[in-house]
C-alpha cells in the first residue's frame, strides 16, 4: 500500500513538474515580446486527403529579420522553424475549410507561403494575420517582398 502511495505521488509530481515545465519554456519565449498564436502545416496534403490532417499548433516569434516557429507541445527551447522574411512568399490567404475548422484556433485564418522552395501554411488571427503582413512589408530597402 506505502509503495503504490509513493509511486502515484511520484507520478502526480512528475506530472505538475511536467505542466509547470511547459508554462515556463511558453513565458521564457514570449518575453521579448512579439510573439502570437500560430498553427502551421509545413507539408500541405496531396489531393485526397482530408484539409484537417497535418496542422501543429505553435507559437510564433519575430526575432529581426525572421520569424521563428516553436511547437507548443515540445520541450524544445529553440525555434522547431525559422522563416527568413526576404525567403518568404506570400501566395493566398482562405478561411479553413472542412476538417480544418476543427485542427484550428476559432477564427484563424490560413495563410499559403512558400519558403525556400517548400509550401508552408500558417493558420493565425486576423490581428496576427495584419501585424505579419505588415512585418513582410517593412522590409528594409532592397529587400524583395512578394505579398499577395
Amino acid at each position: 500500500m506505502v509503495l503504490a502511495l509513493s509511486a502515484l505521488g511520484t507520478l502526480l509530481l512528475l506530472l505538475v513538474l511536467g505542466l509547470f515545465a511547459f508554462g515556463l519554456r511558453r513565458r521564457v519565449i514570449q518575453r521579448s515580446g512579439g510573439t502570437f498564436d500560430c498553427s502551421a502545416r509545413f507539408a500541405p496534403p496531396r489531393a485526397g486527403q482530408s484539409l484537417g490532417k497535418g496542422w501543429l499548433y505553435g507559437v510564433a516569434r519575430y526575432s529581426g529579420d525572421r520569424v521563428e516557429w516553436f511547437r507548443v507541445f515540445s520541450y524544445a527551447w529553440r525555434p522547431r522553424r525559422s522563416l527568413h522574411r526576404e525567403r518568404i512568399q506570400v501566395r493566398d490567404r482562405r478561411i479553413p475549410q472542412g476538417d480544418e475548422e476543427l485542427a484550428l484556433l476559432p477564427g484563424a485564418v490560413v495563410l499559403n507561403c512558400r519558403h525556400d522552395g517548400l509550401d508552408v501554411e500558417l493558420a493565425m488571427s486576423e490581428d496576427a494575420l495584419t501585424g505579419f503582413l505588415a512585418w513582410l512589408e517593412a522590409a528594409p530597402p532592397g529587400q524583395r517582398v512578394n505579398v499577395a
